[in-house]
Formats: C-alpha cells, sequence, structure tokens
C-alpha cells in the first residue's frame, strides 16, 4: 500500500542539549528549524544540565507519552561540604562550609547504599511540582516555605566513579540510573545530609532514557549559531519498536487500522528491540505492557494496538500521510 507523504515532518529527534539553555528553548528552536509548531519533549532537563533531550515532531508528539517513563541514566558531579538552597551549584549556599575531604571510601559507600532501590524522595524546593496549583520553585523564589511531600522513586544504580579535592570540598563524579521522576539534586543534598557535610550537585549530564543514546544525538545551534543544519528525524516505526512489543501487520491489516478498525488478534508480536550495546529499559507505566505497536510491512508505524479478546483495538492511529 503506497501512501501519500506529508510536507510536514514526522518523527522522533535525539538532541544533545547544550548547558545554559532551557529545554523550551530548544523545542522553540526546533520549531523554527523544522517550520512547524507541533514539537515535544519526553521529559526537561535543567538549564545547567546538557545531554539527551527526547522531542517529538508532528505524529511524534503522540508517542511522547510511551517515552516519559522511561528510566534515565546520568553523569553527575556531587560537591559534598556545602548544602544551597536549590541543591545544586546555581543556588545561594546555606548554613556553614563542613570538611569532607576526610571522608573515607567506605563512609560514603554506607550512605550510597541507603539511596539505592526502592526509596522515598523528597524532591528540590525548587522544582516544578505543582502546589495548590502553583509551581513548587515559584512559591519558593516568593519567600514561601515549601514542604513537599516524599514519593517513590527507584535507584538502580548510584555509583562513585572518581573523587578529588577541589576548593576545600570534596567532588564526587558519580554515574546515576534512575525512575522518571526522580531528582539527581536531590541524591546529592541527601547523600550530603547523610554524611553530616551538606552536599549539592555541581554537574549533570544526561546519557540515556531507555534505549535511546545520547551518543545517537545531535546538538541544535543557538540562533545566531546558524541555521543550516540538518536535523534528520527517526521514523516513528523505528522509535515504537524500540519500546513496545512491534506486530507486522500486512497491507490489508494496514488499511483498516488507517480507518481505525479492529484487526483479528492471529498472531503474538514481537518484544522490543534495543539497539545493539543499549540497555533495553523497562516499559513505561500505566498499562503500557498490553500495548503493541503495529507496523506496516515497510516498517513505518501504522498504530498503537491493545488487546480487545480476540481483536487488536487501535488506540492511535497514524495518519497514512505521516507514517514513517
Amino acid at each position: 500500500m503506497s501512501a501519500p507523504h506529508s510536507s510536514a515532518p514526522h518523527g522522533i529527534l535525539l538532541v544533545d542539549k547544550a548547558p545554559d539553555r532551557t529545554s523550551h528553548d530548544v523545542v522553540a528552536r526546533v520549531r523554527w528549524l523544522l517550520h512547524t509548531k507541533k514539537v515535544g519533549h519526553a521529559g526537561t532537563l535543567d538549564p545547567m544540565a546538557t545531554g539527551l533531550l527526547i522531542l517529538g515532531i508532528g505524529q511524534g508528539t503522540r508517542l511522547l507519552t510511551h517515552l516519559v517513563g522511561l528510566d534515565k541514566t546520568y553523569e553527575a558531579t556531587i560537591r559534598l561540604g556545602r548544602s544551597t538552597v536549590t541543591d545544586d551549584r546555581e543556588g545561594e549556599a546555606i548554613g556553614e562550609h563542613h570538611e569532607a575531604t576526610g571522608l573515607t571510601d567506605a563512609e560514603i559507600e554506607a550512605q550510597l547504599q541507603q539511596l539505592r532501590g526502592d526509596i522515598q524522595q523528597v524532591p528540590s524546593t525548587v522544582s516544578a511540582i505543582k502546589v495548590d496549583g502553583q509551581r513548587a520553585y515559584a512559591r519558593a523564589r516568593a519567600g514561601e516555605d515549601v514542604q513537599l511531600a516524599a514519593r517513590p522513586v527507584r535507584i538502580s544504580r548510584f555509583e562513585i566513579t572518581a573523587r578529588r579535592e577541589t576548593q576545600g570540598h570534596l567532588d564526587l563524579d558519580a554515574v546515576v540510573t534512575c525512575s522518571s521522576g526522580t531528582y539527581v539534586r536531590a541524591l546529592a543534598r541527601d547523600l550530603g545530609a547523610a554524611l553530616d557535610v551538606g552536599g549539592h550537585l555541581l554537574a549533570l549530564r544526561r546519557t540515556s532514557v531507555g534505549p535511546f543514546s545520547v551518543d545517537g544525538a545531535l546538538h541544535v545551534p543557538a540562533r545566531g549559531e546558524g541555521d543550516d543544519v540538518e536535523l534528520p528525524l527517526q521514523g516513528l516505526g523505528e522509535t515504537a519498536g524500540r519500546v513496545l512489543p512491534v506486530l507486522t501487520v500486512d497491507e490489508q491489516a494496514a488499511r483498516e487500522l488507517a480507518d481505525g478498525k479492529r484487526i483479528a488478534r492471529d498472531q503474538d508480536p514481537s518484544p522490543a528491540s534495543a539497539s545493539e550495546g543499549e540497555p533495553s529499559g523497562p516499559r513505561p507505566a500505566r498499562g503500557a505492557d498490553d500495548l503493541v505497536a503495529a507496523l506496516d510491512p515497510s516498517g513505518a508505524l501504522c498504530a498503537v494496538l491493545r488487546p480487545d479478546g480476540a481483536h487488536w483495538r487501535p488506540v492511535l492511529v497514524v495518519p497514512l500521510d505521516a507514517r514513517c
């Protein structure tokens, strides 16, 4: 079945975000470069952070809901010896400086162990979590005493890879793999508190989101850095097949799905396949394990399906001219 091609772009774009740029800045820039308003993201990065930012373009925005719940891996630098109001280097220092250079690896490891696994984490006060309809950071900056409730997160890896003494502090390089919604800033804060020296986040780089790696991401030039740049998009079929089980359908079924019809559930889907050398990552939450990506014979995404008795029922249908 040959489908007409839309002039509007559709797909997924992996961006290596530069420092001192907001995620909104990157989204706005990509909208301008690709001449489309339909651009979204699968989870922001703080301005000070760098690394992988996943953008959905056109119909790709509809896939983002299946990407936001994936585990994320970060490379972080934690400074022990001083706390800040924001739990990172951009906030004002609070309290006194504490000597941290004498801490042993064993003492640090003992506290890291308490921060691994399924834990209850109190988010940073300057987070974007809403409190009575207003962002926590807005309330905090207005002088309010913001108290956020702890919530469950999973830290599957929290490993120190290097340590060094800097300006009277102890800086720790770390690798963190965590569930969506985890604040690495809060991990830095809590490690410093557990060691009675205070701590904050000095640097942060997101290296992967589920099976997607920053190694395959590209730099998006800021305004004034030049507009002559190619932004190659990953196809919707390729992306969906890395986070959802895959059902390859024939031409007839592809046509039926285009009309929003159910198709017979007469074959089992194949497991989601990460690229070689990349972790598969967990599936997104909210019942996504029941969902299947239906690909046509060319590998383009037709629909996302859910089992419905003896049939597959489409819960997302990609228009013919946007299939890729």
